[in-house]
């Protein structure tokens, strides 16, 4: 994804947000340390499109999950390693990456910090309206690193 594309998208949700009200929420995701910070929300059709900065230090991950509706996160800094519910990694965006992750309880995964500088990701979550910003799933004993 180019520079404008991103810078577009984002500036587009902010907008979009500025003009319907801006929301924020503290919900936190993962493992210690990691951080979610809710830059800007709205509902538009019945979908919910909200713009989350979340960090993931060292060593750390966001825990089992998965979402209701789809998301696009672009890696503004680190190394982001992906893995499904098989164990089996399912991509590594390194900055200026952008990745998707598409919804459902078929979709179970976790995204893991295994550098040794923090991960920072800017994502666009568009979930149902209403719909919780991810759902826990369980461990499937995956011996990651």
């Amino acid at each position: 994804m180019s520079k404008r594309m991103r810078a577009g998208m984002v500036a587009a949700a902010v907008a979009t947000a500025t003009l319907a009200g801006v929301a924020t929420a503290g919900a936190t995701p993962g493992g210690p340390g990691v951080t979610g910070k809710t830059i800007a929300q709205t509902t538009v059709g019945g979908k919910d499109h909200i713009l989350r900065r979340i960090t993931i230090p060292a060593g750390q991950g966001t825990g089992w999950h998965f979402h209701d509706g789809t998301l696009y996160g672009f890696v503004e800094e680190g190394t982001l390693s992906h893995f499904d519910s098989a164990c089996k990694s399912d991509g590594v965006y390194e900055a200026g990456s952008a990745l998707t992750e598409p919804s459902g309880a078929q979709n179970v995964h976790i995204g893991r910090n295994l550098g040794t500088t923090p991960v920072v990701l800017d994502v666009l979550y568009v979930l149902p309206h209403g719909a919780p910003l991810s759902e826990d799933a369980p461990d499937p004993g995956c011996d990651l690193p």
